[in-house]
């Protein structure tokens, strides 16, 4: 990995790329030239959940095909749109948060979407699932290991907010077109913030320092853990492997295979492409 002085010494000219948001965990992104940040993440971020019957979290780890619900928020709710599927209107359910979901070790109250959109989920899916609001984002605390007491975090994996390096997945592309397999974007990775004009695997020194973005200040708390997610095209959500083996021959640690940095926000703010990041 590298030095993490390289990444003290070059930082001053770093610039945030893009932005995404995740509305449904698991579903199709939303780029954003701008995005709030609050405690438990981006504005928006993850604040829907798919889950089994039993209320546990469903991702594109046991259902590929949930690259293809493609949803648009706003403040009233979701539209949901899916091939082959009828465009679906679910809007924000404003009845009690009598359902408890499970995303990995925590289990917090949410509420149910209703059954047409559970439905219309199952059909995209395949199978019966149900879909969840997280009417309350503060319920859920990040593991205490990579935080501070008060810190939350929405229906996102671990941590509120994930930032990855643009020159970073330059490298990996070349290993992977080294090897004869096709390059691939950004998105398959799911980040919320892309920096650009960092050196590749800067991102490894920032881990223990802050991270100034526009009005919002980061901790960075812990290098992003990958799983076979890499390996689904979020346009088609068709999985071919190669891109996690690819990352596991070269940035495995703690058999961890890595790549992007985990954020905690230290308070709300907003971010917008073209912010310089600066690292203290």
């Amino acid at each position: 990995m590298a030095d993490p002085r390289h990444g003290r010494a070059t930082i001053g000219g770093v610039r945030l790329a893009e932005i995404y948001t995740y509305p449904i965990k698991g579903g199709y992104r939303r780029a954003q030239a701008e995005a709030v940040v609050e405690p438990w993440g981006l504005a928006g971020d993850r604040r829907w959940l798919v889950t089994d019957p039993g209320g546990r979290f469903l991702s594109q780890r046991q259902d590929p095909a949930m690259a293809l619900v493609r949803p648009e928020a706003d403040p009233e709710g979701l539209l949901l749109r899916a091939p082959g599927q009828p465009d679906l209107r679910v809007p924000v359910p404003r009845g009690a948060a009598d359902s408890q979901v499970t995303v990995w070790q925590s289990t917090v109250a949410a509420t149910p979407a209703g059954p047409d959109a559970d439905a219309w989920l199952g059909g995209v899916l395949g199978r019966p699932v149900r879909l969840a609001y997280g009417d309350d984002p503060t319920r859920r605390p990040v593991k205490p290991a990579h935080s501070r007491p008060g810190d939350v975090v929405s229906f996102a994996d671990s941590c509120p907010v994930t930032v990855a390096n643009a020159a970073s997945l330059d490298a990996l592309n070349a290993w992977l077109t080294g090897a004869g397999q096709d390059p691939v974007p950004v998105t398959r990775f799911r980040p919320n913030l892309v920096v650009a004009d960092a050196p590749a695997w800067a991102e490894d020194g920032w881990v223990g320092r802050r991270l100034a973005v526009g009005s919002a200040v980061f901790r960075a708390v812990k290098p992003a853990g990958r799983c076979l997610v890499v390996d689904t095209d979020q346009e088609t959500g068709v999985r071919r492997g190669g891109v996690l083996r690819t990352l596991a021959g070269r940035r495995t640690r703690d058999r961890e295979i890595l790549f992007a940095v985990h954020l905690i926000p230290d308070g709300p703010g907003r971010v917008a492409v073209g912010d310089r990041v600066t690292v203290r």
